[in-house]
């Protein structure tokens, strides 16, 4: 029976007034406060990011001004869920840590809506549920961010970013031809270039890294190529190591199949170029798909992205678990990018793989392509040549507990924190006050 209009106003009231008394309560150490976003919200660094499944996910499909998020942060350190998978807690320890607290980010408003003041009684009740659970089941080890990363409009709603890949080669043959390779085959450049002890590293990307606009950059004017906050392949070689990750070869398949390519949108390729600096193409029918010369399985389709490195495709024994675990560290689902307007309907773009998952920590930053194993009982196996992904991001100043301006986390490569996805894939964190420190320092053309 539809409900008359007196009546539905009635309700309404009552809920807007159960909506105040929810928006002062406190729940012992735990502030609940909503916060409405005027542009997309973007995943924190923090396990704990809420959104209105019902009211706010519909609002973000549809216009961005009413849709809310709650950000429940705990203090920086290493998440153990992640780093050892045996760690249990206990409610001792739970209240022994330190209290959750709430984050306003800085692109958030308050509003007075009937629709979010609705969205943020549904999130209240959501995260006072959450915050018991907390209580007895989390602990003070997760690792978090609060803010943007750099100054990027790009990035303004993001707290991280996945910025490039690390792959080792083993002797200086092989890193020449690694560099030639990007260089000749898919018009990358050497942007930076350092050398500490016997580990010499030399970055290629298709622009500046750096997360801010660079000074002579030209809105209208000047290309992408000169904008920043470009991905990078980082090709490092350190000559006290004697192992071979990769032997090069005309028939050599990539040393592990758990990273199933990189993939690049380029404006055109070199496959002569590529074959001839020891890349062994295995496809070049519409696309390329090569093996290059550090044992980096790479696909090249002909296109214009705004960064050419657009994603790394993995291969997952359980896409679900994957799923979980990129989320819990900042990813959240984004829209499959293509670069050619037909968007995988022709033959020079392939469309989305079947069953598979896209995540990025931004709709403008590098993502991963989470791929089901075609043998699900085997593990994928490592590939010996990938160090690292490598994640910059901006750690919370809020629960620190001491620390430098790194946010505690680090002052060399050696100090950054390391963790493995399910598919056995190293992921290194730098805060972004290290990353830029180095990356101003290790440039090869300095910019003013």
């Amino acid at each position: 029976m539809a409900l008359s209009f007196s009546l539905l106003f009635k309700i309404i009231s009552c809920l807007e007034l159960f909506c105040f008394l929810s928006l002062h309560c406190q729940h012992q150490d735990l502030t609940v406060t909503a916060f409405s976003s005027s542009r997309p919200p973007a995943k924190a660094f923090s396990s704990f990011s809420l959104y209105s499944s019902n009211i706010a996910k519909k609002s973000h499909h549809e216009s961005y001004s009413t849709s809310t998020r709650l950000h429940l942060v705990v203090p920086d350190e290493p998440p153990k869920s992640i780093v050892n998978k045996d760690a249990t807690t206990t409610a001792t320890t739970a209240t022994n840590a330190a209290s959750p607290k709430l984050v306003n980010n800085s692109n958030m408003r308050h509003t007075t809506s009937r629709r979010s003041i609705l969205s943020s009684t549904v999130n209240n009740i959501l995260l006072t549920t959450l915050a018991a659970a907390t209580a007895t089941t989390a602990t003070n080890n997760h690792l978090v961010a609060n803010a943007m990363v750099g100054s990027l409009p790009e990035y303004s709603d993001s707290n991280s970013v996945l910025q490039g890949i690390t792959v080792q080669v083993s002797d200086p043959f092989q890193q020449d031809e690694m560099i030639a390779f990007l260089q000749d085959g898919f018009g990358m450049t050497k942007v930076r270039q350092r050398t500490q002890g016997s580990v010499t590293d030399t970055w290629m990307a298709f622009g500046p890294e750096q997360m801010s606009i660079p000074p002579e950059w030209e809105p209208g004017v000047s290309s992408l190529t000169n904008y920043g906050g470009h991905a990078s392949i980082n090709i490092r070689y350190d000559s006290q190591i004697t192992e071979t990750f990769y032997k090069m070869g005309a028939n050599e398949a990539a040393p592990g199949d758990n990273i199933a390519y990189l993939q690049m949108g380029v404006p055109n390729y070199r496959i002569s170029q590529m074959v001839r600096h020891g890349g062994n193409v295995y496809n070049g029918y519409g696309i390329v798909e090569v093996v290059s010369p550090s044992g980096l399985p790479i696909r090249g389709v002909i296109g214009i992205s705004p960064d050419p490195i657009m994603f790394i495709a993995i291969n997952c024994q359980n896409v679900k678990q994957s799923q979980e675990f990129y989320q819990q560290i900042g990813f959240v689902p984004q829209e499959y990018p293509y670069c050619r307007p037909n968007k995988g309907m022709g033959q020079f773009e392939p469309p989305q793989p079947k069953k598979s998952v896209y995540l990025a920590p931004s709709k403008d930053s590098m993502g991963v392509l989470l791929l089901p194993s075609k043998n699900k009982k085997v593990s994928p196996k490592p590939n010996p040549a990938i160090q690292s992904l490598n994640i910059v991001y901006q750690p919370s100043v809020v629960g620190l507990e001491g620390g430098n301006d790194d946010g505690g986390a680090a002052s060399t490569d050696a100090d950054l924190l390391i963790v493995k996805d399910p598919s056995s894939v190293p992921i290194a964190f730098e805060p972004i006050e290290y990353f830029s420190r180095v990356e101003q320092r290790t440039r090869i053309t300095p910019r003013i």
